[in-house]
């Protein structure tokens, strides 16, 4: 009995063991690169990028794709604030993978990568390595690290010097910022907070490689690199292509709109207050506390992350972490002291900075803050002229 025990337990030991081995690819084998265009949620808006491998005589198709991340993640909320939430290397079906795109009408290219059999099975071993729970970890960054950019330091880390990268593949380089805009509308609410929480640092032109941090330009790099002697992937081959979506996009919703009913406000409302001798505290309080609350975020995202794109944020010269302090002494008195006029005359400065920058290219501002800023200029302005008016001794 003891005897048939130990010959179960070496039996599946031994099945284990075999199970785990990484498995030979065959001459029948390809490996490509999966390109998917964007999607309509903030998170799938730039596309996104993963290798395929398949085999039938083995009987594998599988992709693998370095975009997953997990909202069980301990702290989940506060580490992606902090730029400290890792990301993950997951492997999933080619079957499932595919049938995602089709169901959110996102389309999906593949390019074969030219590879003997032998750079195949080292790609693959490589794969299947840093999917152990142990490797499959990273630190995501949207510009350095993240699924598009993995693409090519896998095949670097695989095949060394003898991958050449084609710095002439492009037609045009753009900045940082410019190739963000390519992949959604200026006036959406989503470029107007990434134009709010990324600084300066994303204004300098990107390099050809730095350009691959968004799929389409992996994917055109592809086409004309080099492993050796060969192209590395000549050609896209349309894996899924969905029927053009109608965007029909209302004005009304969009942050432009309500800038400039913003704008229109707040002028009414000083004209207002300029004509009857009086001051709106309400409005006072509200354009400090938002600007003061945006200030702090900026901040926070500038001084106390991880985040390499949140640095140099000159849009905290406008949204002054300050404000909000002064926000609630400005809704409790009605007139000033003589440092709250000061400090009203600072931020009329500060403006006038941000505009000074915007001009010179220092950083590249969201088009939508225009109006906001109009209107915050003419409110100090205002609040300035009839405080400081009512401090001003007379003389005899």
């Amino acid at each position: 009995m003891p005897l048939k025990k130990l010959l179960v337990f070496l039996f599946l030991l031994l099945s284990i063991a075999g199970y785990s081995q990484i498995p030979e690819l065959s001459p029948l084998s390809k490996i490509s690169v999966l390109t998917c265009g964007t999607g309509d949620q903030l998170y799938s808006t730039f596309g996104h990028s993963a290798f395929r491998v398949q085999d039938p005589a083995v009987g594998i198709d599988v992709v693998y794709n370095y975009g997953v991340f997990d909202f069980k993640t301990k702290n989940f909320y506060g580490k992606f604030a902090k730029g400290k939430l890792d990301y993950t290397l997951a492997r999933q079906r080619y079957s499932n993978f595919i049938q995602e795109y089709k169901y959110d009408k996102r389309w999906v290219n593949e390019q074969v990568m030219q590879l003997s059999q032998g750079e195949r099975n080292e790609l693959f071993q490589f794969l299947e390595h840093n999917y152990l729970p142990e490797n499959r970890a990273y630190q995501y960054d949207f510009f350095y690290n993240n699924c598009s950019t993995k693409i090519w330091d896998v095949l670097n880390a695989v095949f060394g010097n003898n991958l050449k990268l084609d710095e002439d593949y492009l037609k045009e380089q753009f900045t940082h910022r410019e190739l963000i805009h390519q992949n959604m509308p200026t006036n959406s609410w989503s470029a107007f907070g990434i134009d709010l929480a990324l600084g300066a640092v994303i204004d300098d032109l990107a390099t050809p490689k730095e350009h691959m941090f968004l799929p389409l330009y992996i994917m055109k790099q592809l086409n004309t690199s080099k492993l050796g002697a060969h192209l590395l992937a000549p050609k896209e081959v349309s894996i899924y292509q969905p029927e053009p979506k109608n965007n029909n996009s209302n004005f009304i919703l969009t942050p432009l709109f309500w800038s400039l009913a913003f704008m229109v406000l707040v002028f009414v409302i000083t004209y207002n207050d300029y004509k009857n001798k009086k001051r709106g505290k309400w409005l006072d309080f509200g354009l400090l506390l938002t600007t003061g609350i945006a200030g702090v975020v900026i901040f926070f995202l500038w001084f106390l992350t991880d985040h390499t794109a949140t640095a140099s944020n000159f849009n905290i010269l406008w949204a002054f972490p300050l404000n909000l302090n002064l926000a609630f002494l400005v809704l409790r008195n009605r007139t000033f002291t003589n440092w709250i006029i000061v400090y009203l005359l600072i931020l009329l400065f500060m403006l006038i900075v941000t505009f000074i920058l915007w001009i010179l290219g220092v950083q590249v501002f969201s088009p939508v803050i225009a109006p906001i800023l109009l209107a915050l200029g003419a409110r100090y302005a205002y609040l300035y002229q009839s405080n400081r008016k009512q401090i001003t001794p007379t003389t005899k």
